[in-house]
């Protein structure tokens, strides 16, 4: 099966959102993924739930919502509210309240995401795997697109499959972000990744759609 892109709008032009969202679309696009930076979990500032919301008046594709905040509790229901499919949030913000925070997720009948950093270990995430519907592969750090993918970060992808293994999680989402492209796209999804954000790689291309499919390939 191909993994499922999902562009980021980080890498979009502001200015023109529902235009380079409905050119995602045309080009195949499922998902859109949506970096949230609060410029204190990450050293960047993006955008909020208000934008959510806008953009969940203008598009059916799917909302994928990558929450890079310290006080996810805090905001979670905000972006539930703003009509977001997909939550994710890192397991570095808030680690006493990460069970909570996913089944405030979940309780919204939404898909419920986790993520970790290129140092932390994917051993961190395992307690969490049968609550899950994602968990996200970080391969740059944080805050930032256009890096460099971290290629010591691809074995957690290997890790991830095997505990959703144990788990019984068939339906587990593995996705992978940062310096993903028509090459390293091929080295996630050997290793079990089946859904793959790209930014800068899609929108500084050429053609939006060859470059979509480039990463299926």
């Amino acid at each position: 099966m191909e993994p499922i892109i999902s562009p980021s709008i980080l890498s979009a032009d502001f200015a023109n959102l529902e235009r380079d969202i409905t050119k995602l679309k045309e080009a195949g696009a499922r998902w859109v993924h949506v970096d949230v930076m609060d410029g204190h979990f990450v050293p960047n500032i993006t955008i909020g739930a208000p934008v959510v919301k806008s953009l969940r008046k203008i598009t059916d594709l799917t909302l994928d919502v990558h929450l890079m905040i310290s006080d996810p509790k805090k905001y979670v229901s905000d972006f539930i509210h703003a009509g977001s499919d997909i939550i994710t949030f890192h397991l570095e913000a808030q680690s006493d309240l990460t069970l909570d925070i996913i089944k405030e997720i979940k309780t919204a009948k939404k898909l419920a995401g986790l993520s970790i950093k290129p140092k932390t270990p994917a051993s961190a995430i395992e307690k969490y795997i049968p609550y899950l519907d994602l968990v996200l592969i970080m391969t740059v750090e944080p805050g930032f697109g256009g890096q460099k993918f971290i290629h010591e970060c691809v074995q957690k992808i290997a890790d991830i499959k095997e505990y959703a293994r144990i788990y019984k999680k068939d339906n587990l989402y593995i996705q992978v972000d940062g310096g993903i492209n028509n090459k390293t796209s091929k080295i996630c999804t050997k290793l079990g990744a089946n859904s793959l954000v790209a930014g800068s790689y899609i929108f500084n291309s050429d053609n939006i759609k060859l470059a979509i499919q480039s990463l299926c390939k």
